[in-house]
């Protein structure tokens, strides 16, 4: 079976995008001082290099969330494969994000506190944040074709 994928160039950057701005919102005013705190940066002001380099790195991580995800959500769909019609797209992109965070993101996590001693406060913030964005980003991508 021959498969037809395609993406959307537009839906992939306005994803990056979006995810991007659902981190500096989350990890800033709803959960900044928290996260530190329970980080041990409650003290540490980052230089300007260090927000630079972080910054830089998050996009590219984020980038590739968003082209796995591409590839995720449309091999969902029957009409990849040939094989039926498509069900609504809020089912592919709402899948798609919640088996990437529970089999990939949340296993990942949990390493974070069994071996490298983060809280659990850290976990929850984390999780909860990357399930938030595999959802956006996962019906950005499901919605926008």
């Amino acid at each position: 079976m021959h498969l037809h994928l395609h993406f959307n160039g537009l839906a992939l950057l306005v994803s990056v995008v979006a995810s991007f701005a659902l981190g500096a919102l989350w990890y800033g005013p709803l959960f900044a001082k928290v996260w530190q705190r329970a980080m041990g940066f409650a003290d540490a002001k980052p230089s300007g290099a260090e927000i630079a380099k972080g910054s830089v790195l998050n996009l590219i991580g984020t980038f590739l969330t968003v082209f796995a995800m591409a590839h995720i959500v449309a091999l969902w769909r029957p009409s990849t494969w040939r094989a039926g019609d498509d069900m609504p797209p809020w089912v592919y992109g709402g899948f798609s994000g919640f088996v990437v965070w529970f089999g990939f993101i949340v296993p990942v996590l949990l390493n974070g506190v069994a071996f490298e001693r983060k809280s659990w406060k850290v976990f929850f913030i984390g999780a909860g944040f990357q399930f938030l964005s595999l959802q956006l980003i996962g019906m950005i991508l499901a919605y926008w074709r």
